[in-house]
């Protein structure tokens, strides 16, 4: 049992010493110490959501693509895997006052499938979807029709196509620097 809490402690120093290598000046979560229940569920609860578009497969997934976790979307060739990340790319876009989280997205491209022809009809369907279901907002007058345009919804998307295991390391390891210059980024991988 010593060597037990012995090696627990050193994984924990380990830790503490690789966040310090890094700059990070807090200390892992193990160290910070417990959460309570009632804390864990209010954070949870005001925990935003990327809408899929679908109200099925957003109820099973708990309100849609939940942010600040990892979400792994798997399944054979062809079931739409690579439509529903662009269309998540579109969607967390989709502005405050509609609904959405009014952010931008990163897509890391591993496949080449990535077909910009298809995000743009993906953005004219978000944003008739979204004209439709909040009319009042998005009147021809409306200054907000200015940002409904699905070229700035395409201009929200950072794209990285990667080719090998090197570049994906590489952009791996830029990703903190990037999304550290861009606070309003929700990163999706495919």
């Amino acid at each position: 049992m010593k060597n037990k809490i012995q090696e627990a402690a050193g994984i924990l120093k380990a830790v503490e010493g690789a966040n310090k290598f890094k700059g990070v000046e807090e200390p892992c979560s193990v160290l910070r110490g417990a959460q309570n229940a009632w804390d864990m569920l209010s954070e949870e609860q005001s925990q935003k959501h990327i809408s899929t578009g679908s109200s099925d497969l957003n109820g099973i997934l708990g309100g849609g693509i939940h942010c600040k976790e990892v979400t792994e979307i798997g399944g054979v060739p062809g079931v739409g895997k690579t439509q529903l990340g662009i269309q998540l790319a579109i969607n967390v876009q989709i502005p405050v006052d509609c609904g959405g989280l009014g952010g931008k997205a990163v897509y890391i491209d591993t496949e080449g499938s990535f077909m910009v022809e298809r995000v743009y009809q993906i953005a004219e369907g978000c944003i008739s979807d979204i004209i439709e279901d909040f009319p009042c907002h998005h009147d021809k007058a409306s200054s907000g029709q200015g940002n409904l345009q699905p070229e700035r919804f395409l201009a929200g998307i950072y794209y990285f196509r990667i080719c090998s295991y090197t570049e994906q390391i590489a952009v791996i390891n830029h990703l903190e620097k990037f999304l550290g210059e861009h606070k309003d980024v929700i990163f999706l991988n495919n």
